[in-house]
């Protein structure tokens, strides 16, 4: 009984000692569902933990798969080994050593909805090896979208002739290595852009215009245009109305300062002829009391 006890033991100290690194924990962080846009690309975010100490990228090798079945690479380092659909498509924008496994995905099609998995493994030579792990628990499946998003335009209802006027329009996307141009139909006024991530792998990127409106702007169109990666459009438009205040700024052109004066002397006298008018009704209405 001792003896067969004691040849557990050395099994399982040799199992221990002989069983791959990676029968430890480790854990991957992927998104499970992300947008697509057919035509465009798209960057899966993804990280990685390692139990040891961090490896050089040198020694470690990334690999993303279908989840059904795994042997279906579409993505390895060595080509050959991509199937035909991805060949040429796929690459890691992550840096490994530092637990990046991001992948980019160029000119998605509406067929590439996975679900896609990450494999990692220690690469000793250029061979496969037995020391590896595939995340199969932190998959991602795409949704397709055949066209793309409509840009949010955000801004005052009114404008006023003479006074600062700000429209922000906005798109979001999941390619972070290719954001999307907006443009405006107005090209010659003060246009600020901003990038920003909302949550993982979903990105906005946003354009603020700055104009001065004149009173010929009344009634004109504004148009955002958000330009995808792949070439595809979509637009946002909104119509302009602008106000004119007769006490606080009116705009005539070469001749502003004098309408001005003109209006105001004008609104004056009406003022003054009305509260006389009515001094005159409450005189008389006064008399017939009599």
């Amino acid at each position: 009984m001792h003896k067969e006890r004691k040849m557990k033991m050395i099994c399982l100290l040799l199992a221990a000692i002989c069983s791959p690194v990676f029968t430890e924990d480790w854990k991957a962080n992927v998104v499970k569902e992300l947008d697509a846009l057919v035509t465009s690309c798209v960057a899966i975010p993804c990280s990685f933990t390692y139990p040891k100490d961090n490896l050089p990228s040198s020694k470690l090798r990334g690999i993303w798969h279908l989840s059904d079945p795994p042997t279906s690479l579409v993505y390895h380092e060595d080509q050959t080994r991509v199937l035909d659909n991805f060949k040429g498509r796929t690459h890691l924008l992550g840096t490994l050593g530092q637990n990046n496994c991001t992948l980019e995905m160029a000119k998605v099609k509406d067929h590439d909805s996975g679900p896609f998995c990450f494999q990692i493994e220690l690469a000793k030579t250029n061979e496969p090896t037995r020391d590896k792990f595939s995340f199969v628990e932190d998959c991602v499946t795409l949704k397709m979208l055949h066209e793309p998003p409509t840009p949010t335009l955000t801004k005052p209802d009114t404008a006023t002739v003479g006074r600062s006027y700000t429209v922000t329009c906005s798109v979001k996307h999941t390619c972070s290595s290719h954001q999307p141009t907006l443009t405006w139909s107005r090209s010659t006024d003060v246009d600020v852009k901003s990038y920003r991530e909302i949550h993982s792998g979903n990105w906005e990127v946003q354009s603020i215009l700055t104009f001065t409106p004149e009173e010929k702007d009344d009634h004109e169109d504004i148009t955002c245009t958000a330009t995808f990666n792949g070439m595809k459009t979509s637009t946002a438009k909104f119509t302009l109305y602008v106000k004119l205040y007769i006490l606080d700024i009116v705009y005539f052109g070469p001749v502003q300062h004098i309408g001005r004066m003109i209006l105001i002397s004008i609104l004056f006298v009406c003022i003054f002829m009305l509260k006389k008018y009515k001094g005159r009704i409450a005189e008389l209405q006064s008399r017939d009391g009599r």
